[in-house]
């Protein structure tokens, strides 16, 4: 093969996750217009479309963490970090999947102070706090907490659900994960990888935030901390 017809493996993958996640959002956009004539003329079909909607939301959002990991490396993710009312980030996580946890018959509690603010990149962490609130909405059995306070010098955000937690070996190295794949579960870690990396990109003087995973506490599930200097 000649050098002229070598392939950049890489930018052509970053170009179809791009062409995917747009034919991705369009699936999206038809499943919402669906839903809405279900919930007008009560076909019932409701609990079946959520479960279209979850694993097309699932898929589309694997590929934007795939394209965000990939313009990290080429160091071209733009990272825009500004003052943010924390709980306006996270209600609107929230309001964006409210139809997901209704039908699922959840209960979203949110604990944050309405006036408390924060530096931070509010696309990014918004990804980070949507995902990990998706991935709950899967595996618990009625109620989600999210609470947002201050840890010493950092904002902690933390996401528990009330199912059966995270396995022990991503308790132990949640990073490390990424090597192994798991193909019997199409468990990759991908999500935590890419809030882990999120996290990172967030710094304060020497400081430099971080993502903590937990079994247990108030509800007795899996509890999912982000912590931004």
């Amino acid at each position: 093969m000649s050098n002229n017809s070598h392939i950049d493996f890489s930018m052509l993958l970053a170009s179809s996750i791009h062409d995917m996640k747009n034919s991705l959002c369009m699936l999206l956009h038809s499943l919402d217009v669906m839903f809405e004539r279900a919930e007008k003329e009560a076909t019932g079909h409701d609990e079946e479309l959520s479960v279209l909607q979850y694993e097309a939301s699932r898929v589309n959002r694997d590929l934007i963490q795939l394209l965000g990991l990939y313009r990290l490396q080429e160091n071209e993710l733009p990272v825009n970090i500004d003052e943010h009312m924390v709980f306006d980030v996270i209600d609107e996580q929230v309001i964006v999947n409210q139809r997901l946890i209704s039908t699922q018959n959840l209960t979203i509690n949110i604990c944050c102070d309405e006036e408390l603010v924060w530096y931070l990149d509010n696309s990014l962490i918004g990804g980070v706090i949507n995902n990990v609130l998706i991935n709950a909405t899967r595996y618990s059995n009625t109620c989600i907490d999210i609470s947002a306070d201050m840890d010493g010098d950092f904002l902690k955000i933390t996401i528990a659900d009330d199912g059966p937690g995270y396995p022990a070996g991503m308790l132990e190295d949640p990073i490390d994960q990424m090597k192994s794949i798991d193909f019997s579960s199409g468990s990759t870690s991908l999500g935590i990888y890419f809030a882990h990396h999120i996290a990172e990109l967030h710094k304060h003087n020497e400081l430099q935030g971080f993502i903590k995973l937990e079994n247990g506490g108030a509800l007795g599930g899996s509890q999912f901390s982000l912590y931004i200097p």
